[in-house]
């Protein structure tokens, strides 16, 4: 198995002066290799054909479009078996993504697809690995409901710390209590990532403004609900769909009281309130801001 990724390593042995910006912002540029770069910003590695058809871009064209992500180091290329497998360098450039999505100007919804895509990312999605949109918010906040997790009250408070929108947080000193840990253990989270003493990472959310858990709990959480089935990709690039099994078991999992903005917005509730969540879809616009 072999590695690629050029722009890393260039100039390694010189001088180190003023960054190249623009040789980085260049790529870009382009929407269709920006397309690319979210289709992996959920931290998966696709081949080319996938990437394709999860951007929107064309198969003979994509390919052309990759050696440019990879040449600005990017993206990393492995091969296996026949294929080849793109993902990307880090979190550094989802971050990138993040931030150009906070200062980039809303493009009109035009058509039924796109607002079916604005919903699905709005309502879960990845942030590079761990959870984001309504449903991260929703977790993180239930964690601090039923005394998991402690420190601050999950929510994006402009003006009174240093957080950006759309960026990882510093101005929160969030804690994992010794209740979180023996919950989390006890759904089956590695005890390696479960300090009650290290500093919990959190981002502020990009469509909620408001927090959600990252870091390597955060990580770790996420990837033990793909384990038990709890939540799936969905058909959008970086969406999260919650399985029936996972209704039922995050119902049983999270017992805080339901917050004032469930009540209105039953549509944004986690299992508990599935019901009320499959009655209130047809005005759940209400409720979403798309």
């Amino acid at each position: 198995m072999t590695t690629a990724g050029a722009g890393a390593g260039a100039g390694a042995g010189a001088a180190a002066g003023e960054p190249e910006l623009a040789h980085v912002a260049v790529a870009f540029a382009d929407p269709r290799r920006v397309r690319v770069l979210m289709a992996l910003a959920d931290g998966r590695a696709l081949p080319a054909g996938r990437l394709a058809e999860e951007a929107g871009v064309a198969a003979s064209t994509v390919s052309n479009h990759l050696a440019i992500l990879l040449d600005h180091g990017l993206v990393t290329v492995w091969q296996q078996g026949r294929h080849r497998y793109y993902r990307l360098t880090g979190p550094d450039v989802e971050g990138v993504l993040e931030a150009l999505a906070r200062l980039a100007p809303r493009a009109p919804v035009t058509s039924l697809r796109q607002h079916t895509r604005a919903n699905a990312l709005r309502t879960a999605r990845t942030c590079y690995r761990h959870l984001a949109g309504q449903l991260g918010v929703r977790l993180f906040r239930h964690m601090i409901d039923a005394g998991w997790v402690t420190g601050g009250d999950g929510r994006h408070h402009p003006g009174d710390s240093p957080d950006r929108l759309s960026a990882p947080g510093r101005g929160t000193g969030y804690r994992l209590t010794t209740d979180g840990a023996g919950a989390l253990t006890k759904l089956g989270v590695p005890e390696a990532v479960l300090s009650t003493t290290r500093p919990l990472r959190y981002c502020v959310d990009w469509t909620e403004q408001a927090h959600h858990l990252s870091g390597p709990l955060g990580t770790a959480v996420t990837d033990r609900l793909f384990e038990l089935g709890w939540i799936t990709r969905g058909a959008v690039p970086r969406s999260i769909q919650v399985t029936a099994e996972g209704e039922g078991g995050m119902a049983e999992l999270l017992t805080a009281r339901a917050s004032i903005e469930d009540r209105y917005c039953p549509g944004l509730a986690l299992a508990s309130r599935v019901n009320e969540r499959m009655a209130s879809r047809s005005r759940r616009g209400s409720c979403d801001g798309v």
